[in-house]
This record gives C-alpha cells, sequence and structure tokens, in this order.
C-alpha cells in the first residue's frame, strides 16, 4: 500500500467537507462506542482483566526472541513451515514462491491488515495469479479499488447506497440497498471462489507459542473457509502477535471483541493447528506461516517498545475525535487513528508521516479505553520530541518554540509578555471583539473566528478574584 500520510492536511480537509463521509462516521458512535460500553459492562472485573492483558503483552514483549522460537518448534513439530521476513517485499517474495512450488494459481483472502502492509495483492496480481478478497468489506473495497479505513470495519466510509451502486456494475444484477440482499449476493459471487480456490491466505489476531497455532477471529465465517478448503493455507503475521498460553490468549478474547465491535465474542473464534492428518475431512495439507519485522523489533527498548502490546481492535481510533471526523484514509497507509500516528512514523519513518504526531487533541481517551492501556499520548509526545530534535518541523515553529521556552523560565519576562499579547489583541480586535484572521493560527482562524482574549491574564484575573 503506497504511503501518502505526508498528504494527511490536504486530505483531512477535504474529508472534513464531504457530507457522505460525515454521514457515515455517526456510525461509529452508536455501533462501535455506545457498543463498547455495554459490552464492557458484562464484566464487573472488566479492569482487573485489562492489567493481566497488559501483563501477558508486556511479558511477551520482553522476551520477544525466546516466545518466537517456541513457537516456530512447536509450529515446526505439527507440520507447518516457519519463515522469517524482515520486510514486506520478502513476505511477497515467500507467497510467490510458494504458489509457485505447489502450482498453485486461485487464492481467497481473509482479512489481513498485515498484507496490506504489505502490498501483497498486487504483488501476487503481477504475477499472473489470482487473487480474491473473501471479507465482505475487503471485498468491497477490491471492487472499489479503494484501500480499508478502519482495521475492522474497512468499509465504514461507505453507504449502503453506494454499495449498491457498486454492486449493480460489477456484478450486472439489479440494484438493490436491502442490507440483507447485498450480504446474499455477495455470498453468491464468492462462493464460487471458495470452492475452486487452492491457496487460502489469512492474517492472525495471535499466535500461541506452546501450542504453534494461529488464531483468528471473525464474525462471517469467510475466515474458515479460506483456511481450511483449499490445500495450501498461508498465515502472515506480525512478530509481536505471539502470545505465550492458551490461557492467556483466552484473557485477551475476553477484551478484543468488546473494545473493537462492543461484541461479547465474535462469531468464529478459529485456533489453526498444523496440517490435515490422515482421515481428517479439511484442513489444508500444506500449512506455511510467515512472520514479519518491517520495523517492530527497532521498537524494542525505545519509548515507543509499548506501542507493541496493541491487539488491533481499533478502540483508539472508534473514540478518537480526529478520527471521528476526517476518518481513516486521511491517515494514508494501513493503520490510522491513534495507533497508525505512532505506527505509521515508527515502519515508513518520521519524515515521511509529519503530521501524524500532530494528528492528536490529546484529550487521552485512546489510552483510556485501549484494553492493554497502551499511553497513545505519551508515545504521540515523543515523536513530537523527536520531530524538534531532527529539525524535522518547519523553523519558524521552532523559533517560537524556542522563544517560548526561554520566556517560560523567567516568570517575570513571561508575565510581561503575556499581559502586553493579550492587551494588544484585545485592542487590535475591533467592535466585533474576534479574529476572522490572525497569522500563526490560520490553521484555526481558516475554519472559525478566534474570540480576542479578555485584555487581562489569567494571572491578573486570579489575583483579582482572589479574596483578600
Amino acid at each position: 500500500m503506497q504511503v501518502t500520510a505526508m498528504h494527511f492536511k490536504r486530505k483531512a480537509g477535504e474529508n472534513l467537507r464531504n457530507e457522505k463521509l460525515q454521514k457515515a462516521l455517526e456510525r461509529l458512535q452508536t455501533k462501535f462506542v455506545d457498543g463498547r460500553v455495554a459490552a464492557i459492562a458484562e464484566l464487573p472485573n472488566f479492569e482487573e482483566i485489562r492489567d493481566a492483558a497488559t501483563d501477558i503483552r508486556d511479558k511477551v514483549i520482553c522476551n520477544l526472541d525466546r516466545y518466537l522460537l517456541r513457537f516456530e518448534q512447536e509450529a515446526t513439530a505439527r507440520g507447518a513451515v516457519v519463515h522469517w521476513a524482515e520486510t514486506g517485499d520478502e513476505v511477497n517474495r515467500i507467497v510467490t514462491e510458494i504458489a509457485h512450488q505447489h502450482g498453485l494459481n486461485r487464492i481467497v483472502k481473509s482479512k489481513s491488515m498485515v498484507s496490506e502492509e504489505c502490498g501483497l495483492n498486487d504483488a501476487l496480481e503481477s504475477q499472473g495469479l489470482d487473487v480474491l478478497e473473501t471479507d465482505l468489506g475487503e471485498y468491497i473495497l477490491q471492487l472499489a479499488h479503494e484501500p480499508p479505513s478502519h482495521i475492522v470495519a474497512p468499509v465504514v466510509h461507505k453507504s449502503k447506497e453506494e454499495i449498491a451502486d457498486l454492486f449493480e456494475e460489477m456484478h450486472h444484477r439489479p440494484r438493490t440497498t436491502q442490507i440483507a440482499e447485498l450480504c446474499r449476493e455477495a455470498r453468491e459471487v464468492l462462493r464460487p471462489g471458495f470452492l475452486s480456490a487452492d491457496l487460502g491466505i489469512s492474517g492472525a489476531n495471535f499466535i500461541i507459542a506452546e501450542t504453534g497455532s494461529v488464531l483468528i477471529v471473525t464474525n462471517e465465517g469467510n475466515g474458515r473457509l479460506a483456511t481450511t478448503l483449499p490445500r495450501v493455507h498461508v498465515a502472515i503475521t506480525g512478530i509481536e502477535k505471539v502470545v505465550p498460553t492458551l490461557e492467556d490468549v483466552a484473557t485477551l478474547l475476553r477484551l478484543l471483541p468488546r473494545s473493537a465491535t462492543g461484541q461479547s465474542i465474535t462469531n468464529y473464534v478459529s485456533v489453526l493447528t498444523g496440517t490435515k492428518e490422515k482421515g481428517e475431512s479439511d484442513g489444508p495439507e500444506h500449512f506455511h506461516i510467515i512472520l514479519l519485522d518491517n520495523g517492530r523489533s527497532k521498537l524494542l527498548g525505545t519509548e515507543l517498545q509499548p506501542m507493541l502490546r496493541c491487539i488491533r481492535c481499533g478502540a483508539c481510533m472508534n473514540h478518537c475525535p480526529v478520527y471521528q471526523n476526517i476518518g481513516g484514509h486521511a491517515y494514508g497507509w494501513v493503520y490510522p487513528g491513534p495507533m497508525g500516528s505512532v505506527l505509521t512514523p515508527s515502519f515508513v519513518g518520521l519524515e515521511n508521516a509529519l503530521d501524524l504526531p500532530n494528528a492528536s487533541t490529546f484529550c487521552g481517551e485512546c489510552a483510556v479505553v485501549c484494553p492493554v492501556k497502551i499511553p497513545l499520548p505519551d508515545l504521540l509526545r515523543h515523536l513530537r520530541t523527536r520531530q524538534v530534535e531532527q529539525r524535522l518541523r518547519p523553523w519558524q515553529e521552532r523559533a517560537a518554540l524556542r522563544l517560548w521556552s526561554w520566556m517560560a523560565q523567567r516568570p517575570a519576562v513571561y508575565a510581561l509578555g503575556t499581559r502586553l499579547v493579550a492587551r494588544l489583541l484585545r485592542v487590535f480586535s475591533g467592535s466585533a471583539k474576534r479574529y476572522r484572521y490572525l497569522p500563526g493560527v490560520t490553521g484555526w482562524t481558516n475554519g472559525r473566528d478566534m474570540p480576542a482574549p479578555a485584555g487581562r491574564t489569567f494571572r491578573d484575573l486570579y489575583r483579582s478574584r482572589r479574596p483578600a
């Protein structure tokens, strides 16, 4: 997937003016935000489970090499082949070689954000392979030639009317806007793909070290068809997804669907272990598991290490006032919202995603709802610090910060300066007592008027109202 994070400001502005998108994004509040509140209310010990999940993820991250090697040992013992990939290009090469090695041409895919990270579909299609997305949202996006806008609900930015138009154009069937009928239509189109595919590709929500298993959670059942019907299954996942035991993964599963979609549990939880054995009716004859780094190991031992706890639930973006208003495409890569504002600069380079660490109000809601307690505002603040240290921010901004820092260390100078600025802004605001344009804060005044200050600083007002 091409990185366009450098265009964040322009895309954000366009999305704010997109009435259809704004209407579609309202569903985040009713479906995901309100749904989460109801789902976690079912767990009176929710915070205890959250603490336990955080400890599990931290234990793995601090011993990542040991758990990955244990996973490889157990998966191999059960007939799987484990591959290690440093980059997305290596993943694409490995999958292409597997397809050629087994003479495979027809591929069905379950939803995988890591495959989006690698640009896998384009790479396979360039080699003449037929790739079919089978998650309903991903299938719609494949028809529309669009990237996902959310990691859990990839097509949240589209209305049912837009999907109806797309299906009518691509399926050449009578148009319908009934959701049940649209789902049936997609099912009828996809079913022959499942039955004819010889390679199934999936992601992994977790991989389990003690059993060498891959675990996926889905609501549509396509994940099971894509991983059990084809004779070869390839699972692609980031190295941080490893979990020590089945008991540990059960703890995480009490949080993942509640945080993601407001469900107590998803419709399907599939634990995929090894290849099909003699006498078994389904399952792959060959099982390949690709473990991708792609910048993850670089976070170990740094201030950004807590980001590796992420279980990809999407709660941070569901509750983020920035994401709620601009959607996912503005972020310009696979991972949107607060998590993307940390992951994208970390994976593709801070210089290629300058605006993302600043795409936050620092309200802290993302940290409040994160099921594994990732301190996202702190991580974003750290990335902002890096930007300044690496001189990646505009010189005017850096100069203003240096001036503010110098004044803040000299209370008398700071008090005099703020008092002068407050009074001047009041005097020059005119009778309207507001500014329609103010140099230096055009990000505010381009979209709204800025009220003039009262002419007195907070210190002055506080001092005048204190009792004698």
